[in-house]
C-alpha cells in the first residue's frame, strides 16, 4: 500500500510503501537494505524495523511495489508489499526453529551414546558399525536441522554477499562429508557428533532470539480493530444504508446509535449524546457531545442517537494516524545487540581467512590434505560465535523470567538495555498512577436509597453507573421496583418509585473527585467516586528517585484532576496532553540527551509508549498500550516499574561479562585450533562449553528483581 508523503524538490510526489521482509535477522541485514535499496532510481530512503521485520520505503510515485520487491530480491531478501494493517506476529519461524532444535537434540543424544562406545576403545567391525549407525542418524538430522543455516547461506551467496551462516554451513557440511568419507573408507575418526552438537547449540541460540523477537512484534491491527466495522449512512432519498467502514467517505452523514463504535472521524451535526472516548483521551469520565463537537473513530456512543458528518475515514482517522506513529516509532534500539551483530558480521570473512590460512599452512608443512582439512574444519567450528550470540539474549531471558515472577512481563529483550539507561519517568494518570476504576463511597446511603440507585444505575453504560452498579452488587444490594426508567443524554437516568420521581444525575465535586446525585422525591444525596492511587505509588516514586530518576505526570485527563494528583504526590504534572503532544514532548527530551521511560495505559499513550526510550504499561491497560509497550506490569502494584530498572542495570553488567567471556574464549581457542591441537569433536565441545559458561553466568540473574 502506498501512503502519500511529501514532494521531491523537483515536484514529483514521494510516497511511503511498507514491505514485509521475514529474512531480516541482524544489523548486517539492516545495513544492506538501508544502504542498497536507495540505489534504485526513484527511491529516496529505506528504514528497517527489525522487530516487525518491515521496511518503510520512501520513493517516487512512479516506482511500483513490484519494482521494490524485485530490488529487495536482488539484494537477497524476499519481500511483500503490505498496507497500514496489522503487524502479523507470524510465529512460523520460531516454530520451525523449535522443531529443528528438537530433531537435533534427539539425534545428538543418540549419536553421543554411540560415540561413547568408540571413545571407550571399540575397534574393528564394532567401531565401524557404530560409525555407520551414527551416519544413518546424523545425515537426515543434519539435512533437516541445518536448513535454517543452509537456506540463509544460499540466499546470501546468490545475492553476491556473505553472512555468518556461510562459514557455519561450510563447517557442518565439511565435517559431515569428511565423516562419511572416514566411515566409507573404514577410517578411525568420524565427527558426526561434533557436527550435530554444533547445530544443536546454534539452533538453541537462534530459537531463543526468534522467541524474543516474536514477543516484540506490535499488533497494530488490534488498534485499528477498535474502529467501528460498519456505519449507517444517510442516503440522498432520506433512507439509511448500512455500509462497511471501508466504504465510508468524507462528507457522508453517519447515524450513530447507542452502543455503536464510530467508524470514522467527524463533527456532530444533529442530536446530542455522550461518548466513551477513553481509548483516545485516557479520560475516565464520559464526554457529552452536541452539534459542532468533534468525534473520532473508535469512540463508543453511550447516549444518543446523533448524526455525524464525516471529516476523515480509513487511514485518515485519528486512530490510523496513531497506528502510523507507532509503526514509525517502534524501531530496534538495542546497542548491545548491534555490537553482537557487528561482530557476527565480521565473523564470516575472518573465519574463512583463518580456515584457509590454516589449511594452506598445514599443506605447506607436508601434513597432507586429510590432516589439513581436519584442522580447517576445527577452525570453522571452534570459532563459531555461539557464545557471542548468546551473550545478550541469555541474560535478557533469565532477567525477564525473574521480573515475570515479580509481576512484570518483558516483551522485548532490548527493553532491559534501554531500561538500564533511563533517567526520567513520565507517568500517565488514570489507570497508571491510579487504578482507573471509579469506586463509589456508599457510606451515607440508606438501604432503600441503595436499592433505588442500583435499579437506575444498572440500565446505563455510563462509567460511573457501571462503577456504582459494581459497588452496590458487591454489598449484596437488590434493585428496587423502579418503573418507567429512562435515560436522557446530558441529564441522567429517571424513573418512578412509589409515586415519586427518582433520578441519578451528574453532580459537581472536588477537583480530584467524580460524583453523581441521587434524587428521591425532594431529597438529594451526593455519591462521590474516587479513582484511588495504586497502593505503592509513593514508595515506587521514592525508589526511582533513589535510583537517580526524576518523575513527572503527563496525562490526557483534565488539568484540574492532574494538578490534584500532582500536588498529592509532590511531582510535576501536565494535563490535557494530546497523543501528538506526548510524542513531541518525548522527542524534545531525547533531543536534550534524556532517556525517558513512559508508563501509560490509554490509547492516547500508544505512540508515546512506542517512541520512548523504554516503556511499561499496566496489566489493566488497553490492548494497544500493552502491545506498544516494552513490558506489562501485572496486578495493582506500581513497584515492578522500579524493580525493572534495578534488574535491567544488573542485566547489563552480566551482558558485559558475557561479552568478555566470549572474547576470552576466542583468544584462547582459535590459536589451539590453528595449531592442530584440537579435533572437530573437541572444537564442538569447546564451542558448546563456552556457550554453557555464558548461560551459567546469565543464570545469576534469576534473582535480579529482588
Amino acid at each position: 500500500m502506498n501512503v502519500p508523503a511529501i514532494l521531491e524538490p523537483g515536484g514529483e510526489a514521494l510516497v511511503d510503501t511498507r514491505l514485509n521482509a521475514p529474512g531480516i535477522r541482524c544489523a548486517g541485514c539492516i545495513g544492506k537494505i538501508e544502504r542498497d535499496l536507495p540505489k534504485l532510481a526513484g527511491v529516496a530512503s529505506a528504514r528497517v524495523n527489525l522487530s516487525a521485520k518491515r521496511v518503510l520505503v520512501r520513493h517516487a510515485a512512479s516506482v511500483s511495489d513490484r519494482d521494490l520487491v524485485d530490488a529487495m530480491r536482488a539484494i537477497g531478501f524476499e519481500a511483500q508489499a503490505v498496507g497500514l494493517g496489522p503487524l502479523v506476529a507470524d510465529d512460523a519461524e520460531a516454530r520451525a526453529l523449535l522443531r529443528a532444535l528438537a530433531v537435533a537434540g534427539f539425534g545428538l543424544m543418540n549419536i553421543m551414546l554411540l560415540s561413547v562406545s568408540v571413545w571407550s576403545g571399540a575397534s574393528g567391525a564394532t567401531r565401524e558399525m557404530f560409525h555407520w549407525l551414527s551416519a544413518i542418524i546424523a545425515v537426515p538430522v543434519i539435512t533437516y536441522s541445518g536448513r535454517p543455516f543452509f537456506n540463509s547461506a544460499l540466499r546470501a551467496l546468490r545475492a553476491g554477499r556473505t553472512n555468518m551462516d556461510v562459514p557455519i554451513s561450510i563447517g557442518v557440511t565439511l565435517a559431515t562429508g569428511l565423516s562419511l568419507f572416514e566411515t566409507i573408507t573404514w577410517g578411525e575418526q568420524a565427527y558426526f557428533d561434533g557436527a550435530v552438537m554444533l547445530l544443536f547449540f546454534l539452533l538453541a541460540g537462534r530459537a531463543l532470539d526468534a522467541s524474543m523477537r516474536s514477543r516484540t512484534r506490535a499488533e497494530i491491527g488490534a488498534l485499528l480493530s477498535k474502529m467501528g466495522r460498519s456505519a449507517s449512512v444517510l442516503q440522498p432519498d432520506g433512507s439509511a444504508r448500512r455500509v462497511t467502514a471501508e466504504l465510508v467517505e468524507p462528507g457522508m452523514l453517519m447515524l450513530v446509535a447507542v452502543g455503536e463504535a464510530l467508524a470514522a472521524d467527524g463533527l456532530v451535526e444533529a442530536g446530542a449524546g455522550a461518548i466513551d472516548n477513553a481509548m483516545l483521551t485516557g479520560e475516565s469520565a464520559p464526554e457529552h457531545v452536541g452539534p459542532g463537537c468533534p468525534v473520532h473513530a473508535g469512540a463508543i456512543a453511550l447516549l444518543g442517537p446523533f448524526e455525524v458528518r464525516v471529516t476523515a475515514a480509513a487511514s485518515g482517522t485519528a486512530i490510523a494516524q496513531i497506528a502510523e506513529l507507532m509503526d514509525q516509532a517502534g524501531q530496534s534500539r538495542s546497542r548491545y545487540v548491534r555490537i553482537a551483530d557487528r561482530v557476527s558480521r565480521l565473523y564470516a570473512p575472518v573465519v574463512h581467512t583463518l580456515a584457509a590460512l590454516a589449511f594452506t599452512g598445514w599443506m605447506i608443512s607436508g601434513a597432507g590434505w586429510h590432516q589439513s582439512l581436519v584442522v580447517a574444519i576445527a577452525v570453522l567450528i571452534i570459532t563459531c560465535p555461539c557464545a557471542m550470540g548468546l551473550a545478550v539474549p541469555a541474560a535478557q531471558v533469565v532477567a525477564a523470567g525473574a521480573l515475570g515472577r515479580r509481576g512484570l512481563l518483558v516483551k522485548d529483550g532490548g527493553a532491559l538495555e534501554r531500561l538500564s539507561e533511563i533517567d526520567i519517568a513520565l507517568f500517565d494518570k488514570t489507570g497508571t498512577l491510579t487504578l482507573g476504576e471509579p469506586r463509589p463511597d456508599l457510606a451515607g446511603l440508606s438501604d432503600a436509597a441503595k436499592a433505588i440507585a442500583l435499579a437506575l444505575a444498572q440500565v446505563s453504560r455510563h462509567p460511573l453507573s457501571r462503577g456504582l452498579t459494581a459497588g452496590l452488587l458487591a454489598q449484596g444490594v437488590a434493585p428496587a421496583a423502579v418503573t418507567r426508567i429512562g435515560e436522557v443524554a446530558g441529564s441522567g437516568i429517571t424513573g418512578i418509585f412509589d409515586g415519586d420521581v427518582v433520578a441519578l444525575t451528574s453532580a459537581a465535586a472536588g477537583s480530584n473527585l467524580l460524583a453523581c446525585e441521587l434524587v428521591i422525591g425532594s431529597k438529594r444525596s451526593t455519591i462521590e467516586f474516587r479513582d484511588e492511587l495504586r497502593p505503592d505509588v509513593v514508595e515506587t516514586l521514592a525508589k526511582l528517585k533513589a535510583l537517580g530518576i526524576e518523575s513527572q505526570i503527563v496525562s490526557g485527563d483534565r488539568e484540574q484532576a492532574v494538578s490534584a494528583i500532582s500536588a498529592q504526590l509532590g511531582i510535576p504534572g501536565i494535563g490535557g496532553v494530546s497523543p501528538q503532544a506526548k510524542l513531541a514532548m518525548l522527542e524534545g527530551l531525547k533531543a536534550k540527551g534524556k532517556r525517558p521511560l513512559m508508563v501509560g495505559d490509554g490509547l492516547n499513550d500508544g505512540p508515546a509508549l512506542a517512541a520512548a526510550h523504554a516503556s511499561i504499561a499496566p496489566g489493566s491497560a488497553s490492548d494497544l498500550s500493552q502491545q506498544a509497550a516494552d513490558a506489562v506490569s501485572v496486578g495493582e502494584r506500581l513497584m515492578p516499574v522500579a524493580l525493572a530498572v534495578l534488574a535491567a542495570r544488573r542485566t547489563m553488567q552480566i551482558v558485559r561479562q558475557n561479552f568478555g567471556i566470549a572474547v576470552l574464549y576466542n583468544l584462547c581457542a582459535v590459536p589451539l585450533a590453528v595449531l592442530g591441537l584440537v579435533t572437530p569433536l573437541i572444537a564442538a565441545i569447546a564451542m558448546s562449553a563456552s556457550s554453557l559458561i555464558v548461560i551459567g553466568n546469565s543464570l545469576r540473574l534469576a534473582r535480579a528483581a529482588r
